[in-house]
């Protein structure tokens, strides 16, 4: 935390205090708290999440207030979401606790409600002591041993009143998105300047919220369009078994899969991914999924030359565009396949016997193939064995290099356990548990797209 000025002026006994000391003594209070504020805004704008911002509002404001415990309420007044509760020294039971008391009740709850003078900062400096209070908040601050309270709406201004437009408006116009309350030990109530303070930064904390607000929100649209432009379910193929798992990175990439029954009992599996972020990857993305379906039925047969339409559709309709693209045709009563990959990674296949990597040949990713179309490859698995089709992302999330990564992917493919061998769900899922890092170190490798394909042949 950072600590809040404390400075007072200390005259000495009997002698009054020279008007230039007490001015100096004001002087180095203004610029010790101007100095916490900006350090407590500057770190609160490092933040590039809607949780970790949350968190830090709650850690700065319980330091300027001086409180130990504290909690967070995001309730935007759009209705539209996301909402959270978060706690600062307290456990979920303790906060389920807190929400049992009535919202009327609380100068938090009078506040998300909307309730007339609710606007304003409220202290209660002796929750035990009043019997104005509901009897319910001092039996709840009687057993979890807090004795006072400070509650700090949190509010962005309105825009459209200053005459504000452009992007940063809408953030803007959010009105009530929370409030957070600081709890003391104690009966205390913070002093002026503190509550002068907190206030100052929890305007700035509002704009910021509101503006991660519409970011998560954006993100939240583009996921589920993403999910909408992939099929619903795999068909049901006798010789094989289907999963898919897609891990969307916070700009909502280009990665996607698909697997599409074909004459004759045959399958065609296809995963492929779309640079860039945004409504151009995910345009793109269906444009490519939609063409190379249509390629299947007609050619489906000679890998080649669906890519190579692939190709042809690239151009004409996304001329600017980066993708890679795998393309196999599957015969599961003969467990062959037979793939063609345009700058993608290849298939990996796995048993209790082997693991390894399929050896395609080398070619440019789509847009560039007249440089270098490369031939397609045919292997057969063996029955229990499960065919990994994955988009780049999975390896560049690991943070290591190239090798390392591959070498990760094979080795969490080996140590896939015995017992899940028998359901390609479950031998994606320990995969992608396994290759990425669990604790989120690479956050700029965590903003790929993740996209896995898992065929097993009986």
């Amino acid at each position: 935390m950072v600590p809040v000025s404390t400075h007072t002026a200390a005259p000495t006994e009997g002698i009054p205090s020279a008007p230039g000391a007490f001015i100096q003594d004001r002087l180095a209070g203004w610029v010790s708290d101007l100095t916490t504020l900006h350090e407590l805004t500057e770190r609160l704008a490092g933040t590039s999440t809607l949780d970790s911002a949350l968190h830090e509002l709650l850690v700065a404001g319980a330091a300027l207030v001086g409180a130990a415990r504290g909690l967070l309420v995001l309730e935007p007044a759009d209705g539209r979401g996301p909402s959270r509760t978060i706690g600062l020294g307290l456990s979920h039971a303790e906060l389920g606790h807190i929400e049992t008391v009535p919202r009327s009740a609380t100068a938090y709850g009078r506040f998300l409600d909307g309730l007339p003078d609710s606007g304003a900062p409220l202290a209660s400096p002796d929750i035990l002591g009043d019997p104005g209070l509901d009897p319910g908040c001092r039996e709840v601050a009687a057993r979890l041993g807090y004795a006072a309270s400070y509650t700090q709406p949190l509010e962005t201004g309105a825009a459209e009143a200053a005459g504000a437009t452009g992007p940063d408006a809408t953030a803007r116009t959010t009105g009530r998105l929370g409030a957070a309350v600081w709890l003391y030990d104690e009966p205390a109530e913070p002093l002026e300047r503190q509550c002068h303070l907190v206030g100052v930064y929890a305007r700035y904390a509002a704009e910021h919220l509101a503006r991660l607000l519409e970011l998560e929100r954006a993100r939240a649209d583009a996921a589920a369009l993403a999910e909408e432009l992939l099929p619903s379910r795999l068909p049901r193929i006798p010789g094989v078994r289907l999963a898919a798992r897609r891990r969307a990175g916070p700009g909502a990439g280009g990665d996607w899969y698909d697997a599409l029954p074909l004459p004759d009992n045959a399958l065609g599996l296809a995963i492929g991914s779309v640079g860039g972020s945004g409504p151009a990857a995910l345009a793109a993305m269906g444009r490519l999924r939609a063409g190379l379906r249509a390629y299947a039925v007609m050619e489906g047969e000679d890998p080649v030359a669906v890519l190579s339409d692939l190709e042809l559709l690239l151009r004409m309709t996304e001329p600017s565009a980066a993708a890679t693209a795998l393309y196999a045709y599957c015969e599961p009563d003969r467990r062959t396949i037979v793939l063609a990959g345009a700058g993608h990674t290849p298939p990996l296949v796995t048993g209790e016997r082997r693991t390894e990597f399929v050896e395609t040949t080398l070619s440019a990713p789509l847009g560039m193939l007249s440089c270098w179309e490369a031939p397609s490859v045919e292997f057969t698995p063996r029955p229990g064995e499960t065919v990994l089709f994955y988009t780049d992302g999975l390896l560049r999330r690991t943070g290591d290099t190239r090798d390392r990564a591959f070498a990760r992917l094979h080795a969490a493919a080996a140590g896939v356990p015995k017992v899940l061998r028998q359901d390609p769900g479950a031998v994606a899922d320990h995969v992608m548990r396994t290759v990425l890092p669990a604790d989120g170190t690479d956050r700029s490798a965590a903003t790929e797209d993740v996209a896995v394909l898992a065929a097993r042949f009986d």
